[in-house]
């Protein structure tokens, strides 16, 4: 009887330790991404998401971030590294691997967005209805967002459409070489990193990004002319998503699970909405010394009218992968409109 009670005792005192230790357990989340550490989205973003996570879980989660792609491989590899579970979370542009996710194309398509923070809210809500369980199925995405407002960034000036026709423009996703191609120019996808060193080699005439990254590639240095839209239409944006291996995540303690949901989601959407936003006026500030060309409304139609091509295609791409691409334009635009 003594030995019985003493079993029982050592196994009570076993059951306690093992359930201890399990809330105790500490998980490490490695983010990799492409962008160098000087990024707005590193510094405004990813610095702070992994001091508040680490603060909500009194440091049970350590977050590590590893930027200029110091793991290895190349900025197209980061959504599999999620997959396979060879990195626990990315930060990566779904774009960079084009005709991959069809569907979450649709807020990379010319002239849609008008609001970086509207539009990554609105982002946000299509992953929660649609894309997580069709494009994103095989990885857990934590949040998604926009940039601003894409802008063309060359050695020569482009104040008419026509400026474009023969100039090696980067793009960096399907859609919008597709866009540039339209508008007269020789698209040329390239990942963010390549952008210096191709415009100081004259592989490149140009490149199309929001002003927000133009600081950390030092780009006007590069080029002497900046060409915007003025009004409330964007030439173009991307999309950024913020992935997770799935094991990785359904591993996690359920407590610990619920602080990083809590920080991520539409919370971190918004926030890397208003990042985007606050980087622009940063990067615009920073070009002032070049000559900056803002397109009137008139101007802008035009291009406006050259990009209906990109459109058509696309919905004709979305037929073909199963989906209705008129129905999730509208879609889309619907929920920038809500999240305003």
């Amino acid at each position: 009887m003594r030995f019985n009670l003493l079993l029982g005792a050592i196994s009570a005192v076993t059951l306690f330790g093992s359930v201890a230790l399990a809330q105790a357990q500490d998980v490490t989340l490695r983010i990799h991404h492409f962008m160098s550490s000087k990024a707005t989205l590193h510094e405004k973003m990813l610095v702070p998401l992994a001091e508040r996570i680490e603060k909500a879980s009194d440091g049970r989660i350590k977050v590590e971030l590893y930027d200029s792609m110091s793991l290895g491989g190349r900025p197209g590899d980061l959504y599999d590294q999620a997959v396979d579970g060879a990195i626990e979370v990315v930060l990566t542009l779904p774009g960079y691997t084009a005709g991959r996710f069809p569907q979450a194309e649709v807020f990379e398509l010319p002239f849609i967005m008008d609001d970086s923070v509207a539009a990554s809210k609105a982002f946000w809500d299509l992953i929660e209805s649609d894309l997580q369980n069709s494009d994103f199925e095989e990885v857990k995405i934590l949040s998604g967002w926009v940039h601003g407002p894409g802008v063309i960034h060359t050695k020569d000036p482009v104040v008419r459409l026509e400026d474009l026709k023969g100039m090696e423009m980067r793009g960096p996703t399907r859609l919008v070489t597709d866009l540039l191609g339209e508008l007269g120019a020789s698209p040329v996808g390239m990942p963010l990193p390549k952008i210096p060193e191709s415009l100081s080699k004259g592989v490149i005439s140009g490149a199309v990004v929001p002003w927000e990254i133009t600081p950390s590639i030092k780009l006007a240095e590069l080029v002497n002319y900046h060409t915007q839209l003025d009004g409330d239409k964007a030439l173009y944006t991307a999309i950024f998503v913020l992935a997770m291996n799935y094991d990785a995540y359904d591993e996690m303690p359920e407590d610990l699970r619920a602080i990083l949901d809590a920080e991520t989601g539409k919370t971190l959407s918004e926030i890397a909405g208003q990042v985007m936003a606050d980087g622009d006026a940063v990067g615009l500030d920073v070009a002032r010394t070049n000559n900056i060309i803002t397109l009137g409304q008139k101007e802008a139609g035009r291009w406006e009218e050259a990009s209906k091509p990109v459109y058509d295609r696309w919905i004709e791409m979305a037929s073909d992968s199963g989906f209705d691409g008129a129905a999730t334009i509208d879609k889309a635009k619907s929920l920038i409109e809500k999240n305003k």
